[in-house]
């Protein structure tokens, strides 16, 4: 991409539950300020492919490189020290917390007497979310009273916060409104004006399309192949996931 150097490649990633090969031999790359989406039914093997770089399960064999050097990464912890940050579905926030006290949960900001510095936290948290969201001003409510879209945005900041370069976000869309989407598509453009590179784990081909530079697509474990978005059109990308196989004439790796 513009001759940068990737941000994180997985090579010959392979994982196995008992005797089922969850991921079979896949490799991806990705690029800073970029977006690329993972494509697949439930059980392509997308998630258990993402859950290794965010450390929540471990490879039986291949490399992983995090701007060009070898990765060791075991625990979720590993992860962070090489500015990995996942935010889940679920979004992992904490429902009668506000946005501040969520933002620096289990990382919180104290004085020298220990005690909670919460007029530095929220001020910290005000910074990150007027730069990610100017229109955001709940910062007194609980979370469980805000939007879809500004529960992903402070999730989003606590991820930017803690100098996330790579971001792992895994249906980001689902169960939001046309509004509630939109609202996240600003988010993710935010972050590749950054310099953050996405993977974007998703089942709705028409989110990743607008959203993504390029798309990747697994079945059955293995990797069908990687596209630049703008090469294919999304008749070619639905048959590449029922089918298991690439377009007629298209590259089987997409240049960055």
């Amino acid at each position: 991409m513009n001759g940068a150097d990737p941000l994180v490649e997985m090579r010959d990633i392979h994982v196995a539950f008992g005797g089922v090969q969850a991921v079979d031999g896949v490799s991806i790359d990705l690029y800073p300020g970029e977006v690329v989406g993972l494509l697949g039914h439930n059980g392509a093997g997308k998630s258990t492919l993402i859950k290794v770089l965010s450390g929540a399960y471990q490879s039986r064999s291949g490399e992983i490189y995090v701007q060009g050097r070898k990765a060791e990464i075991h625990n979720p912890r590993d992860a962070r020290k090489y500015n990995i940050e996942t935010i889940y579905q679920t979004l992992a926030l904490a429902d009668n917390l506000d946005a501040a006290a969520n933002l620096f949960l289990g990382r919180e900001i104290r004085q020298r007497n220990g005690l909670l510095d919460e007029v530095r936290m929220e001020a910290e948290a005000r910074q990150i979310l007027k730069r990610l969201n100017p229109n955001f001003t709940k910062f007194h409510q609980p979370v469980a009273s805000l939007s879809g879209g500004q529960r992903q945005a402070v999730a989003i900041a606590r991820a930017v916060y803690f100098e996330a370069k790579i971001l792992i976000m895994d249906e980001p869309t689902a169960a939001l409104g046309v509004e509630e989407t939109r609202m996240v598509a600003d988010l993710i453009q935010q972050l590749k004006r950054e310099g953050i590179g996405i993977f974007l784990i998703s089942h709705d081909i028409h989110d990743v399309f607008d959203l993504a530079d390029r798309l990747t697509v697994m079945k059955n474990g293995k990797l069908v192949g990687t596209v630049r978005t703008q090469d294919v059109t999304q008749d070619e990308v639905l048959g590449m996931i029922i089918l298991g196989k690439m377009p007629e004439g298209a590259a089987q790796k997409a240049d960055a």
